[in-house]
């Protein structure tokens, strides 16, 4: 499989490169991060999806079997890159995989999309705004889309047992197992036009996207 990876320097993404290896292909903004991408075996493009034609996002979305949306302006970001990079980026990503003919399209949201953002600040809003407009956009393209709203993101090594449903209690989740997720929903085609929500459970990941 060739699998674009945008946001391929974040955490998830370079866990996801790393199962992938020479089939993943991770964008990245900053030519400095191209040798940690290069160091799970994946390939790295340098290309920053806040300023890309899609042309040239086109050109390296051609002849991939899927994408992976992974990208966010991450923490210390202000309210207006939530939107090029959170929306508008995977709005990008999504026009260039139509125009190149990538019918797979795996996009990690957030747990709280779709609903009114609760506590936090004028940033929490505007991500989870963001992330509900990427969504809603998403779904009304004709792509085998699925989106995947992890809860709490931690470091803590990945156990392989998750809870994977439409909607599922708040909760956190390793990045890894999230990576792992993102790998089962690959060879998933019967999860696509799906919004699955994702924290730590019991249930083997394989037993469950097989089951979804």
């Amino acid at each position: 499989m060739r699998i674009i990876i945008a946001g391929g320097h974040g955490k998830i993404a370079l866990k996801l490169a790393e199962r992938l290896k020479s089939g993943a292909v991770g964008i990245v903004r900053n030519p400095a991060h191209v040798s940690d991408v290069e160091a799970t075996g994946a390939e790295a493009v340098v290309c920053d999806l806040e300023r890309a034609t899609l042309d040239e996002v086109t050109a390296i979305v051609e002849g991939a079997d899927a994408v992976v949306f992974a990208a966010g302006a991450g923490p210390g970001s202000g309210a207006a890159r939530k939107d090029t990079v959170d929306r508008a980026a995977s709005v990008l990503m999504a026009d260039a995989a139509e125009r190149a003919g990538v019918r797979r399209f795996i996009q990690i949201s957030s747990m709280g999309a779709g609903r009114p953002p609760r506590g936090g600040d004028e940033v929490w809003a505007a991500y989870i705004r963001a992330k509900t407009e990427a969504e809603e956009d998403l779904r009304a393209r004709d792509l085998a889309w699925t989106i995947l709203r992890p809860g709490r993101l931690t470091d803590e090594p990945g156990t392989g047992l998750v809870r994977l449903a439409p909607e599922v209690p708040p909760g956190a989740v390793p990045r890894d197992d999230v990576a792992a997720v993102i790998m089962a929903l690959l060879d998933a085609p019967g999860t696509a036009r799906r919004t699955l929500e994702l924290v730590s459970g019991e249930t083997p990941i394989i037993d469950l996207v097989a089951t979804e």
